[in-house]
């Protein structure tokens, strides 16, 4: 029987991307069938003009969506986020069920299902169908080790210290962490509080982990790679089965490929804007241009947006911005500072992430520290100001620091970084002194980072051991 991948993932812009990722280079580097299914919501943002049940093809990797319950998306304002694990476990399971006898009957058994880390059930479904499963961690494996401990002794410790974000954690096999270093999740003190039902989820997939450590019984991808993590991946694995297969970042970063660019935006849920950001990079000196960036998911506060008016004012540095369409005050307020500022800026309301950090005009970018983000600021080698709002953000602030790569700003009591903090990071990370160090080190773990990728690199070897060991 041919192999056959499926890949599932959650229908948000952070989860999308390296799920793609994963599917290409599944694709591209082994004779396997892959097909990629994210939520019928999620499928008629990346293809509107296709059939919510229809088969799309890019001539590697097949698309077909499943059902989750909320085919016209989860409105907060609508749906109770209460009700959600419940009615979203319930209608997945049943889709993706129905996904596997759809395709076994098109002659396209799958014969691995690889799902997103929040999507435990996918592993009951796959088990029921005799198929074998692996869960994809889109996170590093340092916060992968922290969700473990966690659940493994320390959520009481944690806990009792959440509201102070200096005390200092030691959980084992990871460096001295503040509270402020781990998940924003751990901060969670009631049931009632929405963003519950996610931790929820994190420790569905720790019990489940815990019922198959005894015979190994599921493979955890890690988008990671091993340079990068070495004794995290290495004290981990001795409970779970951490396979890293990254940095998992758009195929034109990581092989020289500059034709590849239609796949990258693939999963962008948010239109590029057709303003000419890459002309105005193409006029600015090498290394002259601060990059700023939050991700799909983060709000501006009202009182940052003040800081970084401030800061704009005052600043001398050419600076490009991205600011999501939904938060139009924020972009006017924004492109009013640039108008009476001495330094050049632009704002867009969306962007081709890994083409603006590989332009030698960029010279350091200002980020939430999503996963995503860390990963292609490393791939491309550019050093970071950390300003993380949740999630792991927090970790991975850290982690860049400790890796010699970027600078935490430090936020007031409000998480609001001021405009003079802002403007200290910015030139550790590209004045004198130590941006020199930190480019250096930047520079180093871009070239570890497309070493392991590369073929025959630690991170190809271990997802083509992978597939062989899958081998139905």
């Amino acid at each position: 029987m041919a192999q056959h991948f499926l890949v599932l993932t959650y229908p948000a812009q952070g989860h999308l991307n390296p799920a793609l990722h994963l599917s290409h280079r599944l694709a591209r580097s082994t004779s396997a069938r892959v097909t990629f299914s994210t939520s019928i919501y999620g499928h008629r943002l990346m293809f509107p003009a296709s059939a919510a049940d229809e088969i799309v093809e890019d001539g590697l990797v097949s698309y077909l969506p499943f059902s989750d319950g909320y085919d016209d998306g989860f409105d907060p304002n609508i749906h109770c986020p209460f009700e959600f694990q419940d009615r979203f476990r319930s209608a997945s399971s049943a889709s993706l069920a129905a996904l596997l006898r759809r395709l076994d009957e098109l002659g396209r058994p799958v014969t691995c299902v690889i799902y997103n880390m929040l999507f435990s059930w996918a592993g009951d479904v796959a088990r029921g169908h005799g198929v074998r499963s692996a869960v994809y961690w889109i996170q590093s494996a340092a916060v992968f080790a922290i969700y473990y401990h966690y659940f493994h002794g320390y959520e009481g410790l944690i806990k009792a210290h959440s509201h102070d974000p200096i005390f200092e954690v030691n959980l084992p096999s990871l460096p001295p962490l503040k509270i402020r270093d781990l998940p924003s999740f751990f901060g969670i003190t009631s049931d009632e509080d929405p963003y519950s039902v996610l931790l929820k989820l994190f420790e569905q997939l720790f019990q489940l982990l815990d019922r198959e450590e005894a015979d190994s019984a599921t493979t955890v991808l890690v988008n990671t790679f091993g340079e990068l993590e070495t004794e995290t991946l290495a004290v981990s694995a001795e409970r779970v089965k951490l396979i890293p297969v990254g940095p998992m970042a758009p195929p034109s970063l990581l092989e020289a490929v500059k034709d590849e660019l239609e796949f990258d935006a693939l999963g962008d849920l948010f239109r590029p804007d057709e303003k000419k950001y890459m002309e105005w990079l193409d006029a600015k000196p090498k290394r002259s241009v601060v990059y700023v960036s939050f991700g799909s998911l983060a709000a501006i506060k009202k009182r940052q947006t003040e800081e970084f008016v401030r800061w704009l004012r005052e600043s001398e540095r050419a600076s490009l911005w991205v600011v999501r369409k939904d938060h139009e005050q924020v972009q006017g307020e924004l492109e009013a500072a640039l108008r009476e500022a001495e330094a050049e800026g632009m704002v867009v309301e969306w962007c081709a992430q890994g083409r603006v950090l590989s332009h030698p005009a960029v010279g350091c970018f200002v980020t939430h520290c999503g996963w995503n983000s860390t990963l292609e600021s490393l791939v491309c080698g550019v050093p970071t100001v950390g300003v993380p709002q949740w999630t792991d953000q927090g970790t991975n602030a850290r982690l860049m620091e400790m890796w010699g790569a970027g600078v935490r700003a430090e936020a007031d009591e409000e998480g609001v970084v001021a405009a003079e903090e802002l403007r200290r990071c910015v030139e550790i990370a590209m004045g004198g002194g130590g941006a020199a160090e930190m480019r250096r080190s930047a520079e180093m773990w871009k070239d570890k980072a497309l070493e392991a990728v590369a073929e025959g690199g630690s991170s190809d070897r271990n997802l083509r051991a992978f597939v062989a060991e899958a081998s139905p």
